[in-house]
């Protein structure tokens, strides 16, 4: 029996990211903030390449290995199916769009900085709902995850924390808008 690299794009975007926060804890301390973060309202300066790039690789970056490892779990348990029902570029597309809209968006709603990987995870939670979809009808999992998920993002939104309820709810829309859209790979 043999190791297979089963899933490229979720194992690359996981591996990547483990050794980003690695090297910015051990040996670059300014890494993270400085190439894996979107900046936030009125920090944003369009002349310089780097927050262009922030837009797509702040979902690269964790502030810590909790962190990490939240986002993580969901990512490599739902990415794989995902990846197997869409494919694998068409998945690196959806997490590349993903990072631009809730990085885009938090560049002009808000004022704190963005980074991580949870608006990806709920762009998969919501996507993952649409795997067994049939054209006319709306799976009844998609309604559930969407009041169960999305519903508590707003709720936790009205309370005082660091986390960006609004780049699950973000993050969640686009795979609800790529489920609709995006038909599943049929074979």
């Amino acid at each position: 029996m043999k190791i297979k690299y089963n899933a490229p794009t979720v194992l690359t975007y996981a591996f990547l990211s483990a050794i980003v926060l690695l090297l910015s804890q051990l040996f670059f301390h300014s890494l993270t903030p400085a190439w894996f973060t979107v900046p936030g309202k009125g920090g944003f300066d369009p002349s310089q390449i780097r927050n262009w790039i922030n837009l797509f690789t702040h979902v690269i970056g964790h502030a810590s290995w909790n962190h990490l490892l939240s986002n993580f779990a969901f990512i490599l348990l739902i990415g794989p199916m995902l990846e197997t029902a869409y494919g694998s570029l068409p998945l690196l597309l959806m997490i590349a769009v993903t990072a631009l809209v809730t990085g885009a968006l938090n560049i002009l709603l808000f004022r704190t900085a963005l980074l991580g990987a949870s608006g990806v995870v709920f762009m998969m939670i919501l996507l993952a709902s649409f795997t067994n979809f049939t054209e006319g009808e709306i799976p009844l999992t998609f309604i559930l995850v969407l009041a169960l998920y999305l519903g508590r993002e707003i709720f936790n939104s009205f309370s005082a924390n660091n986390v960006s309820e609004f780049a699950h709810i973000a993050g969640g829309f686009c795979g609800s808008l790529f489920g609709f859209f995006r038909p599943v790979k049929r074979e």
